[in-house]
């Protein structure tokens, strides 16, 4: 069997046990969130910020946070009050679904309405799992490029939703956002594409509504859809 094969092999098996896993969680009224960005997005302090605008509400969330080493996102997630358990992948760069599956497994609070999966900080491998999400979220900063989209259009292209983060940076940083929200529908036309700052809480309530309305299947269709058996052969041409 040769490399190509083995790999398709391990993404079938991986969307066999995803769609399970979103199943299971669907009948017990759970949505899942996988959030994916490079490291340094800031998604962690703009998840931390929803974790607690959604304990504020009373709206019940949980949120599963991924690293190849320490819980010290564990640890900053843990102060908005809600629900977190650190997930440690022994050098994987991204998440498989046996892993979120197998650390749910006698952890997740009967009453969770939403689970925030914050992945491993890597828009290439992530991109081809699957983790039994109902809403894939791509976040990326102001000072990553506007031409990101381009250099990553499976991850882009996979997004239910795409995320601008650290914004009050922006005009230092010389971002281009409208050639960022071009190059973002070249790969992927029609997805929403949300601003956000985590220091001063734009955004926030948003990406928390975004999550809750995903669970009535509203969500934007991307060319590259992560489910079901979403992984395909070529990214658009950009």
């Amino acid at each position: 069997m040769c490399r190509s094969d083995v790999k398709q092999a391990v993404l079938a098996k991986n969307d066999d046990l995803a769609a399970d896993l979103r199943g299971d969680l669907a009948r017990q009224g759970v949505t899942v969130v996988n959030l994916l960005s490079s490291p340094g997005s800031g998604k962690t302090e703009l998840l931390g910020r929803v974790l607690a605008r959604a304990v504020q509400r009373g709206v019940p969330v949980a949120a599963l946070t991924a690293d190849l080493a320490t819980e010290n996102d564990a640890v900053r997630l843990a102060r908005s009050g809600a629900p977190v358990q650190q997930l440690l992948t022994d050098g994987l760069c991204h998440l498989e679904a046996r892993q979120v599956r197998d650390r749910l497994t006698g952890w997740l609070p009967a009453d969770t309405s939403v689970l925030f999966v914050e992945n491993v900080g890597n828009l290439v491998c992530p991109a081809a799992y699957d983790l039994g999400e109902t809403l894939r979220v791509v976040l990326m900063a102001v000072t990553e490029g506007e031409d990101k989209p381009l250099k990553y259009p499976t991850a882009f292209g996979s997004a239910h939703l795409v995320v601008i983060t650290k914004t009050d940076l922006a005009e230092p940083a010389g971002f281009d956002e409208t050639a960022f929200r071009t190059n973002v529908h070249r790969v992927n036309p029609g997805v929403e594409i949300v601003r956000s700052c985590a220091r001063t809480g734009s955004g926030v309530g948003t990406l928390l509504d975004r999550a809750l309305t995903a669970r009535d299947g509203t969500t934007h269709r991307p060319p590259l859809a992560p489910h079901p058996h979403g992984h395909s052969a070529a990214a658009p041409a950009v």
